[in-house]
């Protein structure tokens, strides 16, 4: 017995038992052989019997027929459906398996009422199938439902669902709702689908009308529909025949292209500012090690890199407090980094003062030292540390814009980074002590100050920030050991650029960098936007030696 067959012998019996319900006499007089229409079945019991059998048109028809026969009680049969989460049991009753399905014996609801069932061997469930036509037709047939629901935000994402598939039914859901709307947004979008609708009519006033209403709405549905109505039907003319509507309708496209113009600068100007953030927070240690001390550290991005781990560790430790993690991650990391960054220099550094070249040699050796190390320990493969939840998902401002919140926080927390260091150099006495050695090391010993052991101390408060930064850089990329690598030249650049020492200079040079960078990278691809960078950077330092903020110290003085 085909599919087919089986499924007509089901609403056969269906319509058989109704009619043996009304009586003898009925039951005679229904031919056996004709198998009810589906709109004319109100049982909703009968029609989701009639799903393991039918086929993908036929469950479309169910669905549409449950919609009209249950209301909002079809709802949970219907996203189980569209969720994969239908099944059929050995019995032929249709079944909602909980959650997702997996394991050897899962625990089963009514698809209607909601009732638990009990559970079932898993290998005794046949998944109910459904294939994208018949998704996209759920997901409209829940979006109709979900027109009448008390939560305002669920009523807005309903109708911007409609919106996606503006059938007959979904207009005659829209045109009900309207006034029956209190939320003023969802009243809004309501009257975008009307209007949208709108264009399709016979009435030259209504579309010109429904185009005047579209004018300025960003939505990709209402782009799509305005194109639509001023293309090229195939023979050379437009599919509009009336004058004053293809006009208002080329105006609208207008507007909503400027419109769409200005918030994508808006965008690529914040991501210009997230890669700005990113570089000042991978530059600002750099800035206190090399231009305070005036040493070449090429091991500065591999302390950021074990603040990468700590973050990936600390997750490991905690994986069921991802956002505590995460938060305590950021003293972990200045603990961690900064003792590496003491040890560094106790060890090497302090014997290597004067000499730059013989540094660079030296930490660029230690670099591949401290990656091999977690190659080691960590294995080569890169390592996922996953997003607090409040850090994920987008503001979204409207439909042409929306700004996601981990680089929104990056931006912030580099501006905590940036004030807290300035704190700590200007109000605090090790601060006093470091511009005191910086800018006359032997006047600073002279009043007492142990040069040696602030050495260190800024060695070590440079490379903490380096770890801090790790760990900000491991919400926007994945942790490895090559991570350094990818942020030392770019750091590098930075603090040449903005002045050697100046950590207002390495604000404003990097934010400067990452904003061009993005700016650049739309006209000349992402390569030749660092190569033109560089380029500008090689003729600026021609032009000033110093920097835009020059500052006094070891290095400037040398």
């Amino acid at each position: 017995m085909t599919a087919s067959s089986k499924f007509r012998t089901i609403l056969r019996a269906g319509a058989l038992g109704l009619a043996l319900c009304v009586g003898p006499a009925a039951a005679q007089d229904e031919s056996p052989a004709e198998a009810p229409a589906i709109s004319e079945i109100h049982d909703p019991a009968t029609l989701l019997a009639a799903l393991p059998d039918a086929g993908y048109a036929d469950k479309q028809a169910i669905a549409e027929q449950l919609v009209q026969s249950a209301g909002a009680q079809a709802g949970p049969a219907l996203r189980a459906l569209l969720e994969g989460r239908l099944y059929s049991d050995a019995n032929q009753r249709v079944v909602v398996v909980d959650g997702e399905g997996e394991g050897e014996t899962v625990a089963l609801r009514d698809p209607l009422s909601g009732a638990a069932l009990g559970s079932a061997a898993s290998a005794a469930l046949t998944k109910i199938g459904s294939n994208n036509k018949l998704r996209k037709a759920l997901k409209g047939l829940l979006a109709r439902l979900d027109l009448a629901d008390a939560d305002p935000d669920k009523r807005l994402a309903a109708v911007n669902e409609a919106l996606r598939n503006l059938d007959a039914p979904a207009i005659a859901a829209l045109r009900a709702r309207r006034d029956a709307e209190t939320d003023s947004k969802v009243r809004d979008a309501i009257d975008v689908g009307l209007a949208v609708a709108d264009l399709a009519s016979d009435s030259a006033d209504t579309r010109l009308a429904a185009v005047q209403r579209l004018s300025g709405e960003l939505s990709p549905d209402v782009y799509n529909a305005l194109q639509s109505l001023v293309a090229d039907d195939g023979s050379g003319k437009r599919r509009e025949p009336d004058e004053r509507v293809l006009m208002a309708a080329d105006a609208a496209i207008h507007r909503i292209d400027n419109q769409r113009a200005l918030y994508g600068g808006v965008e690529t100007l914040f991501f210009g500012l997230s890669l700005g953030s990113v570089l000042v927070l991978s530059a600002i240690g750099l800035a206190i090690t090399f231009g305070v001390m005036g040493v070449i550290n090429m091991a500065h991005g591999e302390l950021m890199m074990l603040g990468a781990y700590t973050a990936y560790v600390m997750q490991q430790l905690m994986p069921q407090h991802i956002t505590a993690a995460t938060l305590l991650a950021i003293p972990m990391a200045f603990i961690v980094a900064g003792a590496a960054g003491i040890a560094i220099e106790r060890g090497i550094v302090r014997f290597l003062y004067g000499r730059p070249l013989e540094t660079l040699l030296a930490t660029f050796g230690l670099s591949l030292v401290l990656q091999q190390l977690v190659r080691s320990v960590f294995s080569p493969l890169n390592r996922s540390v996953s997003t607090p939840e409040f850090m994920s998902g987008s503001l979204v401002i409207n439909d042409a814009l929306s700004l996601t919140w981990n680089r929104l926080y990056i931006v912030f927390f580099m501006l905590l980074v940036f004030l807290a260091l300035q704190l700590v150099l200007k109000r605090t006495s090790l601060g006093l002590k470091v511009r005191a050695v910086s800018q006359n090391r032997a006047m600073a010993r002279a009043m007492g100050v142990r040069s040696e052991w602030i050495d260190a101390a800024t060695f070590g408060l440079g490379s903490g920030v380096a770890g801090v930064a790790g760990v900000a850089l491991s919400q926007l990329t994945n942790v490895g050991p090559n991570l350094g690598q990818s942020y030392i030249i770019d750091s590098f650049m930075v603090v040449v650029f903005g002045g050697v020492g100046s950590l207002w200079g390495t604000l404003i040079s990097g934010m400067s960098l990452g904003v061009v960078s993005k700016l650049l990278e739309p006209h000349t691809g992402a390569v030749m936007a660092k190569i033109l960078v560089l380029v500008f950077l090689i003729l600026f330092i021609q032009r000033r030696p110093r920097g835009l903020f020059p500052q006094k110290g070891r290095a400037a003085e040398g």
